[in-house]
């Protein structure tokens, strides 16, 4: 990797969501200071939403790793589920073991554990990211958790965090109840892009650049205009332009390193239009937020461009995803904002990213708790061959590589006539015979 020749002592652009890279831009120091009112004010809830990667669950982590240590935390990514799982998981962050009870014990069992920390002079807090995939019956039980209390106050703490999406799921008529409930509703902008300048410089500082200036200054204009803004964006054209500059021997990012990056990637230049545009037309059985995503994401899911493989993810020796692999990029992880979730305790929340070129697929971890395995050998960064096997947790994920299938079938169509050609050309020399007259007319036939 670029660490040694930049100089650094970690990688300034992983997606995962380290507290300590956090940049607190005024509106999400804004959206932070919000999050830590609900420690000390109860009378509602604190709704805050924010764009696909905008930074939404970076700043809940920086939250938490601040939170005082009387405040006993729940925090919930796993949001896709029934009311009823997901009052088990709520139990499970409590330190229950509750798979076995039915609906009226869990609530009864909850009741009592909030009782009981309020009694002993604790907060409660309860964070669900990712909240806009609720049910309506899931944020309807919520809402009624939310209205235990005492004769003073409530004694549940909540935070929705979210994409924009959730904030129409809130103003659904039937959830009006809910929302009456929401004393601060925060929504995160992308920066701007001077917030983007001082963001990528925050991050290489962090990561060790001290005042190097590792990006010339004229590539800011240029990073800004192809993420709009968005963290997420930023981080992986930041990334691929570093290794587009360690590859051609240079200390600095310049503008070309840009330019290799965002061909590398098959971007277009974001436009805030072409997402709202997704919010207002995702099809029937899209949310908004994976329509957004389509559109603010990289242009590499496109069913436009042939795919040059397939990756298989398999666990237990079966196949349960099959992810077609074009140019670009593919982050492989537990929550539901990568491209391929695997949900699994033993895969972290962003555990590794599939790069495919017109040339080469390489797989790389993204600094992962487990990492990830290739033929027993745990490695940082591997050019795949068809074939392939790369262990990630307890699954598998296996490379298909469709250019080697073309190669031999095209091998086979050139190799096939020539033969044919090689063995009329045999006929002439030693005298035809009728047999083979009449095979060779056979072949021949269907092409006339």
């Amino acid at each position: 990797m670029y660490l040694d020749p930049f100089k650094l002592k970690e990688l300034p652009f992983r997606l995962s969501p380290d507290p300590q890279f956090l940049y607190l831009s005024k509106q999400h120091a804004r959206a932070k200071a919000y999050m830590e009112s609900t420690i000390w004010f109860t009378d509602g809830f604190v709704v805050i939403t924010g764009e696909i990667g905008s930074g939404k669950t970076t700043l809940i982590e920086s939250f938490l790793k601040e939170v005082p240590a009387d405040v006993v935390v729940a925090q919930i990514n796993q949001t896709q589920v029934s009311p009823i799982d997901f009052l088990q998981a709520v139990l499970v962050q409590f330190g229950f073991s509750p798979f076995k009870m039915r609906k009226a014990e869990l609530i009864a069992t909850l009741n009592q554990f909030l009782i009981e920390q309020y009694a002993a002079g604790r907060k409660v807090l309860l964070i669900v990211d990712e909240a806009q995939n609720l049910s309506m019956r899931v944020l309807e039980e919520i809402r009624m958790l939310s209205g235990v209390e005492t004769t003073k106050e409530k004694v549940l703490r909540i935070i929705l965090a979210g994409q924009p999406e959730l904030n129409h799921k809130l103003d659904a008529p039937e959830l009006e109840q809910l929302t009456q409930r929401v004393r601060l509703r925060f929504h995160l902008q992308t920066l701007s892009q001077g917030e983007t300048q001082g963001y990528i410089q925050h991050r290489l500082e962090v990561a060790g650049a001290g005042d190097r200036e590792l990006f010339a200054p004229d590539t800011f204009a240029d990073i800004f205009h192809y993420c709009g803004g968005v963290p997420r964006l930023i981080n992986t054209l930041c990334d691929t332009a570093m290794m587009a500059a360690f590859t051609a021997d240079r200390g600095v990012v310049t503008r070309d390193d840009i330019a290799s990056a965002v061909q590398e990637l098959q971007w277009q230049q974001y436009s805030p239009r072409t997402h709202a545009h997704a919010h207002a037309h995702a099809q029937p059985g899209e949310s908004r937020g994976q329509a957004a995503e389509a559109a603010v994401a990289p242009v590499t899911v496109r069913a436009a461009i042939p795919s040059l493989g397939h990756l298989l993810v398999a666990a237990e020796g079966r196949t349960v995803q099959e992810v077609p692999l074009r140019p670009g990029r593919l982050i492989v992880g537990r929550t539901p904002d990568n491209d391929v979730q695997i949900d699994s305790r033993f895969i972290s929340r962003h555990h590794c990213q599939v790069i495919t070129t017109d040339h080469s697929c390489v797989i790389e971890d993204l600094n992962s708790t487990n990492g990830i395995f290739v033929k027993s050998n745990r490695v940082r960064r591997h050019y795949l061959n068809d074939g392939d096997v790369v262990l990630v947790g307890k699954h598998e994920l296996i490379y298909v590589d469709e250019r080697a299938a073309r190669a031999r079938a095209n091998t086979f169509t050139e190799t096939v006539p020539r033969a044919l050609k090689s063995a009329d050309g045999a006929g002439e020399v030693g005298g035809a015979d009728p047999e083979e007259e009449e095979a060779d007319q056979d072949v021949e036939a269907p092409q006339a």
